[in-house]
């Protein structure tokens, strides 16, 4: 079974949506490792943190509902492209204030992902014409 675009989104996707969900779970653990303990602990972080696991969920179904889709499919993913390039940004501007490690890891992931989902979106609309 090839890999093909529609299918590399499909698992993007759902890796997004299960990532929002453990947010979701447990955003004081999950967002430790990104954050710092200390951060982490804060009630804010904690609320923020499940604005966005909740980000993730909704844009991990809205991948995994319109990558069928023509039209729509190659948006979702480019617009799931562009909030992890966003995420890559917030974090190297934050970067003296997080973990190194962390830092480092959000943006080799987030910066993976930006990079993997603008590909994919492209080839998703090359499908399409």
């Amino acid at each position: 079974m090839s890999l093909t675009h529609r299918r590399a989104a499909l698992l993007m996707s759902a890796g997004r949506a299960a990532l929002g969900a453990a947010v979701l779970a447990a955003p004081a653990r999950v967002t430790a490792r990104w954050l710092g303990e200390e951060n982490a602990r804060l009630p804010v972080v904690r609320d923020l943190a499940i604005s966005l696991g909740a980000r993730d969920v909704a844009l991990g179904l809205a991948g995994l509902l319109t990558v069928g889709d023509r039209r729509l499919g190659p948006r979702v993913i480019a617009a799931c492209a562009a909030v992890d390039a966003a995420d890559v940004v917030g974090t190297v501007l934050a970067r003296r204030h997080l973990p190194r490690a962390g830092a480092l890891g959000t943006v080799a992931v987030a910066g993976a992902a930006a990079l993997v989902g603008a590909v994919l979106a492209g080839g998703l609309a090359g499908e399409s014409a």
